[in-house]
């Protein structure tokens, strides 16, 4: 009977530590958003780690040791790009020595060549302060570039996996029926915001104006990515007493001092939104966040 029982635990702890009958793939994801996406077409064929986090700047995270083993052992990284994440990423490909995510191949996928860019510059001069050469690449705030990323990530998950590619490519048709449905909710839900006036704490959020009809009459930064001083505070408190604004806005990550500061003396609400997964208790997910975005903005008109 002892004999009996032995083997029985014995059993029970080798199939405990039995490898799985599939290995998962991968993912190194730079911002929330895109390890989102990848879980919602993945599903339990992938292994999701995102690099940074909703309240972490991602214009400036460190190459750490963590985020190294990471990428050695990543099948594909998938980030913004347009060189959102240019002060760490390329440094963490050439260190991992991992052929798989280096650029151009199937395993490096970048969000921003599937959508229209927004804000492209026609010069580039590090005097006028962080300015992307591609565009704007905060492209995650409008839902419809959302839908048309997860069509490219489908196909490249079938690429890189070819042995799941009806399964990635089933999820992603079901995603983008949910997605489509929640796109036009959010869009009738928003409806009373189209012309107003918003102040923006960092011009991160040219594509949620566009989305929704927003206005950005000014930004507390004096310069993308350099943060609001003074005496650029009090020229916008000034420019709001002949255009006023209904609200300032800052992403989860935006230190809230600077918005505080115009608000009180503005008398406007200043509202932290999400800008990504992670960003507030709501935003859970892609779906949470922009249920969350666009409640917190249908607040201010009340």
């Amino acid at each position: 009977m002892l004999n009996e029982s032995i083997k029985s635990l014995l059993a029970a702890l080798l199939g405990a530590f039995a490898l799985p009958s599939f290995a998962a793939l991968n993912i190194l994801a730079c911002e929330p958003e895109w390890g989102a996406l990848a879980q919602e077409l993945g599903g339990d064929k992938v292994s999701i780690y995102n690099a940074t986090n909703a309240f972490q700047d991602p214009h400036h995270v460190q190459a750490k040791p963590s985020l190294l083993a990471r990428a050695r052992n990543a099948d594909m990284v998938v980030c913004t790009g347009s060189q959102l994440e240019i002060g760490w990423l390329p440094i963490l490909q050439q260190q991992a020595g991992n052929p798989k995510i280096q650029s151009g191949q199937p395993g490096y996928f970048e969000a921003a060549q599937f959508v229209r860019m927004l804000e492209v510059p026609t010069s580039v001069d590090r005097s006028l302060g962080d300015v992307h050469p591609g565009g704007n690449p905060h492209i995650q705030t409008d839902p419809r570039n959302i839908g048309l990323v997860a069509a490219g990530l489908a196909k490249r998950l079938a690429e890189v996996d070819p042995a799941n590619s009806s399964f990635y490519q089933g999820n992603y048709k079901t995603f983008a029926e949910r997605w489509k449905t929640a796109v036009l909710n959010w869009e009738r839900q928003a409806a009373p915001l189209k012309g107003m006036n918003i102040v923006v704490h960092h011009k991160a959020f040219v594509y949620l104006e566009s989305w929704l009809g927003l206005q950005e009459i000014a930004a507390l930064e004096p310069k993308p990515g350099v943060e609001p001083t003074s005496a650029h505070l009090s020229v916008v408190l000034a420019q709001l007493q002949k255009q006023p604004a209904r609200t300032v806005i800052r992403a989860a990550y935006s230190d809230g001092r600077g918005s505080e500061w115009l608000a009180e003396r503005a008398k406007i609400p200043a509202v932290m939104l999400p800008f990504t997964v992670g960003g507030s208790e709501r935003a859970k997910d892609l779906f949470g966040l922009f249920d969350d975005t666009v409640q917190k903005l249908l607040s201010t008109l009340k």
